[in-house]
């Protein structure tokens, strides 16, 4: 019998269940494959003791639609950066990879399949390169990732984004107040640029483009006639004015060193005061709203024909590869392509040109 294990690693994201149950429903076609998941990313794996278990067509049945992961997972630790605790009581963290594979080995596991965003990705790459037979499957709400027209998890994360910003107008207009919403997507101004589009927003501030706040607050003056009209601004978490940083706290958590950006929408109004804008403002941050609840149909869609594409490259022994979305095939592409650059919004693309027609102000 020939085994398959899969992990689910970094954030959380709508659809993470369609292709745990796509992998499994394609597997049980065949008569000599076994699955087996791996709790918390490689963690199980890694844990004293294990915690994996055995995928079957019981165990996914009605999972598509559910939210987050019956795996779990996990942005902390992993194989190549394990924390563990020093005899003087501080901590430090070990690269285990080697040892992962062999208990792979021992366990009968053939290949792996990583689920995850440009993270998991990497540690995708770098298990290949040391011999694992490892295939990747994009999921990131940001959709910053390359190679691949887009990642599953992104449109739910969009129709969340939408819908708040749907329901904002209606109260920013009987109030006659300048509304902020600050949606996700780290350093990638995705998220916030569909929304802005699809929910008819004044201003959309991104990563990508850095602002000047005087021309913000000239865009929310055009909203208004006679102190009366409302103003609609969507910013990404990672936005920043011209010549400054982004926002966030350092997270120090041992085996999880990264930016908590966290913010934006805050400070966006606190520039706005300094700058003598007399518009009543109110912020909202929809935070891991986004990243929660019931994949769309489309992201149920494309995240099924991830997963059973992902189990046809281990059986086809295509390994090194990431399944991809080139409308409308799903292919599979090196994961060194894929993570040799972010897919970020570019100022030559379409999507934004067509922003701009929208009369949508970018700040710049």
């Amino acid at each position: 019998m020939k085994r398959v294990l899969i992990a689910t690693g970094g954030g959380d994201c709508p659809g993470l269940n369609a292709v745990i149950r796509a992998i499994v429903k394609r597997a049980s076609q065949e008569k000599d494959w076994e699955v087996l998941g791996s709790i918390q990313g490689f963690n199980g794996i890694l844990w004293e003791p294990q915690e994996v278990i055995r995928l079957d067509r019981k165990t996914v049945e009605g999972i598509h639609y559910r939210g987050g992961t019956i795996l779990e997972t996990t942005n902390k630790g992993g194989p190549f950066n394990w924390p563990f605790r020093l005899p003087d009581g501080t901590w430090a963290t070990a690269d285990r990879s080697d040892e992962m594979i062999r208990r792979l080995s021992y366990m009968g596991v053939d290949a792996v399949i990583n689920i995850g965003g440009d993270g998991s990705q990497h540690y995708s790459q770098k298990l290949f390169e040391k011999g694992l037979n490892i295939v990747g499957v994009p999921k990131t709400i940001d959709n910053d990732l390359s190679c691949t027209d887009v990642t599953f998890g992104f449109q739910t994360a969009v129709e969340v984004a939408t819908e708040a910003v749907d329901k904002l107008v209606t109260t920013a207009q009987s109030h006659n107040r300048v509304f902020i919403i600050e949606v996700m997507g780290r350093d990638a101004g995705w998220i916030a640029l569909h929304s802005a589009i699809a929910g008819g927003a004044d201003v959309c501030l991104i990563p990508e483009v850095p602002y000047d706040i005087r021309k913000v607050a000239e865009a929310i003056e055009k909203r208004f006639v006679h102190d009366r009209g409302f103003c609609i601004i969507v910013i990404a978490e990672g936005a920043k004015p011209k010549g400054g940083d982004v926002i966030g706290e350092i997270n120090n958590e041992i085996g999880a060193h990264h930016i908590r950006l966290y913010g934006a929408s805050i400070r966006l109004r606190e520039e706005l005061k300094a700058i003598g804008c007399t518009r009543e403002i109110r912020e909202t941050i929809l935070g891991h709203l986004q990243r929660g609840g019931i994949p769309v149909s489309y992201d149920r869609v494309l995240a099924s024909r991830y997963g059973v594409k992902a189990f046809e490259l281990v059986k086809e022994g295509k390994f090194g590869q990431m399944v991809s979305y080139r409308h409308p095939d799903v292919v599979q592409v090196p994961i060194a392509e894929a993570i040799s650059r972010p897919n970020f919004v570019t100022l030559d693309s379409d999507i934004l040109e067509s922003a701009r027609g929208l009369d949508i102000c970018f700040g710049d």
